[in-house]
């Protein structure tokens, strides 16, 4: 409708100036309203075949990302990518529907959610700190092989992602890749790093508590409870409260600046002719506000999980 109004106007705009210049020949009037008429019903004719031809692209769109089964049997790398990819694509397409439900609209797009999480994560700490006989019992016992390996998985697994994610991974698509494309892979990989790290610092720090209750805690095993207790709880902070604002303004700010045709230069900010725009500068202030609270918040996690490596190694036997 946008596109027929506006070659209208333009039309309309074409005669009302042929017939003002032309005001005393009344005997081409008839003339211009018919190729007014014909402009017209041409435009509204491209217009419907561009719908025609965007409706085909998707519809074949739909039909490429159906499921081919590839003609190599003999390939075994080939076999186990094309079930791998069968099962991102069912994931994809669960995660899609769910996108779309009622629960998904409550549990992230309202902060209520976030609170009851927060304070079932505070319980859950507290609960685990409380003092029991079971636990002192435990706690003189020799530790099982399995929960040492899942709580030195877990630590492992948490410390590298850190270091990949901000050392490696951050600085190498920084500045190899352009700044909106950068943004997309981060606007990703965000929400994800967060709630692993989340998860991998509770599982530590519940394997660690269950095994130094606190009736038997000193010095050493306090800083190290409260530690892990204050990575734990700033990621899980950082993954409720901070990045779903860091996702909006990354959106908002991409759009403004792929109207303005910035946005692909690679290592540096520039944003071109938005740095007059004050709409733009505001989103753009907001979102670094909130990008550099991450940063330090990340920082923070990364000097408790070094303390915590400082004292797993101090306590190896193997070497």
């Amino acid at each position: 409708m946008c596109m027929r109004k506006l070659f209208e106007d333009e039309e309309v705009g074409g005669v009302l100036l042929k017939t003002n210049n032309k005001s005393n020949q009344p005997e081409h009037q008839d003339l211009n309203e018919d190729k007014l008429t014909k402009a017209k019903n041409r435009y509204i004719k491209q217009h419907e075949e561009m719908l025609l031809r965007e409706a085909e692209i998707a519809r074949q769109n739909e039909k490429s990302e159906e499921i081919i089964v590839p003609v190599i049997h003999t390939d075994a790398l080939a076999k186990c990518t094309f079930y791998y990819s069968v099962l991102i694509n069912l994931i994809s397409k669960s995660y899609s529907a769910w996108k779309h439900s009622p629960a998904y609209k409550i549990l992230f797009y309202t902060t209520q959610p976030a609170h009851v999480i927060m304070i079932a994560a505070v319980l859950c700490v507290t609960s685990a700190m409380v003092p029991s006989t079971e636990r002192t019992n435990i706690a003189g016992q020799p530790h099982s092989r399995t929960a040492s390996f899942i709580y030195l998985t877990s630590f492992v697994i948490h410390f590298g992602a850190q270091i990949w994610m901000t050392f490696v991974s951050g600085l190498t698509l920084y500045f190899a890749l352009p700044r909106h494309s950068f943004g997309e892979v981060q606007r990703v990989l965000f929400p994800r790093y967060f709630s692993l790290n989340a998860c991998l610092s509770l599982i530590t720090l519940l394997i660690f508590v269950k095994h130094h209750p606190m009736n038997t805690w000193d010095t050493e095993i306090a800083i190290q409870v409260f530690g892990m207790s204050g990575a734990f709880f700033l990621e899980l902070l950082i993954r409720l409260y901070l990045t779903p604002p860091l996702l909006r303004l990354i959106i908002q700010k991409n759009a403004l600046e792929r109207a303005a045709g910035v946005g692909t230069e690679i290592g540096r900010h520039n944003p071109g002719p938005l740095k007059h725009c004050p709409h733009y500068l505001i989103i753009h202030r907001a979102f670094r506000r909130v990008h550099v609270t991450i940063a330090m918040g990340n920082m923070v996690t990364m000097a408790c999980t070094v303390l915590h490596l400082h004292y797993i190694s101090s306590k190896l036997c193997v070497l």
